[in-house]
């Protein structure tokens, strides 16, 4: 997001007695003098002494890592969920609360390539930078180490395969919008399970006519989809790679029937936990919360919220079963600018929208399980990578 020149270099706290007199149009220079822009190519976080907010320097490590992360989830959208449903969501379950500052290298407000860039490599890029720094050098992503380290790892979207989010966790590009460059780093990932939306994007490529269909194949993966078998009833068969396309091109919203997510979440977990004596790590994204904050759709959003809900329950379910198994919940960043307004009740809201496009609020994380309590304070979106690599054991 390109940010407006109006973005104060210095706050302005107080005028004496003194200012009052000097006439109108020299104070009114003054005045835009301190509203210019305050980043040229790189944003500077104003210089402090990190606040210590872990209590427990060697906290119980997980075998397992669900990360969960709502696509423009911010806290007013988790607050609509939670009134529209009974003032209840199963994110509630969770023991441990924090916040993490979104913004990204270049920008205050960031977007989806660079907040999930953050998570995957633990460091601040560029907006629409994939699994690479700012300056562009291509970092490993922690589920490239995880995968190296022996564990089984996966990713379960309801957007395509190859959009920001997901990609961010095996590619290294400069464009988040370059699939026919993306589709080759997903083809050497080495993921064990893949779902989402996108086979077009693997079958009939933008700049050629080459299918990738087949070296998915080639490379261990048993590829099926939405024609062959119903997403909602198909059982992820025992074999040692599986990719399995829910749509085309964007799957469907919730409201239009696309129901998989929770199910997914389910199957996802349980063929993960067996394929591994190492443990698993999965990431899971609810997209579409986005994507309606993105069309100011209060309904759009309250939908995907509540089905990405449902699938927290699933992971929080297996996590208090399983007792080995850490569970983190956030977002990249908020979108639309959410409020929930006066005058309305329960189950019956009135919401408004500042913005169709992002915001730089602080973003709410939610962690249960072993080391959770890591997760607790407030800090910057790159300690999540730090703290999950810490939890994992991971060089």
């Amino acid at each position: 997001m390109a940010l407006s020149n109006h973005y104060p270099a210095r706050g302005i706290h107080s005028f004496n007695k003194t200012y009052m007199s000097i006439p109108y149009t020299i104070l009114s220079f003054i005045l835009f003098s301190c509203h210019t822009t305050r980043f040229a190519s790189e944003i500077e976080a104003p210089k402090h002494q990190p606040v210590k907010t872990v209590t427990n320097i060697n906290p119980p490590k997980p075998k397992n890592v669900i990360f969960m992360i709502g696509d423009g989830m911010g806290l007013t959208q988790i607050t609509a969920g939670m009134y529209m449903n009974g003032n209840h969501l199963e994110m509630e379950r969770c023991t441990s609360i924090g916040l993490h500052k979104s913004y990204s290298a270049n920008e205050l407000v960031t977007e989806s390539a660079a907040g999930a860039t953050a998570f995957s490599i633990g460091m601040k890029t560029k907006n629409g930078y994939l699994g690479l720094d700012s300056a562009g050098v291509s970092h490993t992503t922690i589920m490239e180490d995880a995968s190296k380290n022996g564990s089984a790892t996966g990713i379960i979207v309801t957007c395509s395969i190859e959009h920001a989010t997901p990609a961010a966790f095996y590619a290294h590009q400069k464009e988040r919008d370059h699939f026919d460059d993306i589709i080759p780093d997903l083809l050497n990932s080495n993921l064990n399970l893949f779902i989402g939306g996108g086979k077009k994007y693997v079958d009939r490529k933008t700049k050629d006519t080459l299918s990738l269909v087949n070296q998915l194949k080639n490379k261990g993966y048993l590829v099926n989809d939405y024609h062959e078998n119903d997403k909602t009833t198909w059982i992820i068969p025992d074999v040692k790679k599986v990719c399995y396309f829910t749509a085309d091109g964007e799957p469907l919203p919730y409201s239009k029937g696309r129901t998989y997510l929770p199910i997914a979440t389910k199957a996802g977990i349980d063929y993960l936990n067996k394929a591994s004596d190492h443990g698993f790590f999965l990431m899971i994204e609810g997209s579409q919360i986005d994507w309606g904050g993105h069309a100011n759709d209060a309904d759009y959003l309250i939908a995907e919220v509540l089905d990405f809900d449902r699938a927290v329950k699933e992971a929080l379910d297996f996590a208090e079963k399983d007792k080995n198994t850490l569970v983190l919940i956030t977002a990249d960043h908020e979108t639309g600018g959410f409020a929930i307004n006066s005058g309305k009740k329960f189950g019956d809201l009135s919401t408004s929208f500042t913005t169709k496009k992002h915001t730089a609020a602080l973003i709410p994380v939610y962690a249960y399980g072993p080391g959770a309590e890591l997760f607790s304070g407030i800090y910057e979106n790159t300690e999540i990578y730090v703290k999950l690599k810490k939890l994992m054991d991971l060089k």
